[in-house]
């Protein structure tokens, strides 16, 4: 995965353009980086008025499941922990948050929490058709 530039040579392009030792086209060349490069830093420059890199705190959107969204799951499955994950989205987006299902099902395995029907209920009686080969114990 490539590395960023250093903020060393990020400083020295960008003291350079503003003491006019070119523009920022024959600089990027200048210092073996590319012109885009050079306009990107040039404008995060203008805007926070910073020579160094800012510091990045976060990729991507802000989620939208809040501890308290996290907790209103933990409650419905500890009320009813046979709840499909079409019927927990349905409940979140009632409450006003909208996530797809599989966002639902992966945020239910973070919080470690166990989606099963009751284990106490009868056993299917209807026994499975099983094929004579299989009761020989052979392949078919």
């Amino acid at each position: 995965m490539p590395q960023p530039y250093s903020d060393d040579l990020r400083c020295k392009l960008l003291e350079a353009y503003k003491a006019g030792a070119g523009s920022l086209r024959k600089l990027a060349a200048q210092f073996r980086v590319s012109w885009g490069y050079s306009k990107k830093i040039r404008v995060q420059q203008v805007q926070t008025g910073q020579t160094e890199r800012p510091a990045q705190l976060r990729h991507g959107p802000v989620s939208r499941v809040t501890e308290e969204v996290q907790e209103n799951l933990r409650n419905w499955l500890r009320q009813q922990p046979d709840l499909s994950l079409g019927e927990l989205r349905e409940q979140l987006a009632a409450n006003g948050v909208r996530v797809s299902r599989s966002r639902v099902h992966q945020v239910v395995q973070q919080l470690g929490l166990r989606r099963k029907k009751n284990l106490s209920t009868p056993k299917n009686k209807i026994q499975k058709r099983v094929g004579a080969a299989v009761r020989r114990g052979g392949t078919r």
